[in-house]
């Protein structure tokens, strides 16, 4: 029930430090936008160039994708083979030995009896 409540605990402390480092990686990269008092054209170049570094973040976010769907198969690929590979090993034939039950008792309990 201790170790229950100090896992509850570190739980609780990691969710908030993930929720504050969030907060302060997003007020590092995110300026806030200030549209009171510009003009419409102002307001149009503003959305335009939004929009640019919306479609440049999408290509990007598209390219990381396909790189990882693309490593993704290649991984199931290599998977396959070496299963593949392991089933193709052929164990050498065994070769029926001839032993005599005194040899055989002699190896099984030790040479004494």
């Amino acid at each position: 029930s201790l170790m229950l409540a100090k896992a509850k605990e570190e739980w609780d402390q990691e969710i908030v430090d993930k929720q504050s480092e969030k907060e302060r990686y997003l007020s590092e990269r995110i300026t806030p936008l200030h549209t009171s008092g510009l003009s419409l054209s102002q307001l149009q170049d503003l959305c335009r160039e939004l929009h640019e570094k919306v479609e440049i973040v999408d290509e990007e976010r598209y390219d990381i994708e396909a790189k990882c769907n693309h490593n993704t198969r290649e991984i199931k690929d290599l998977k396959i083979k070496v299963l593949d590979l392991r089933g193709k090993f052929k164990r050498p034939p065994l070769r029926r030995v001839r032993v005599s039950a005194d040899a055989m008792l002699r190896a099984l309990l030790g040479s004494k009896h």
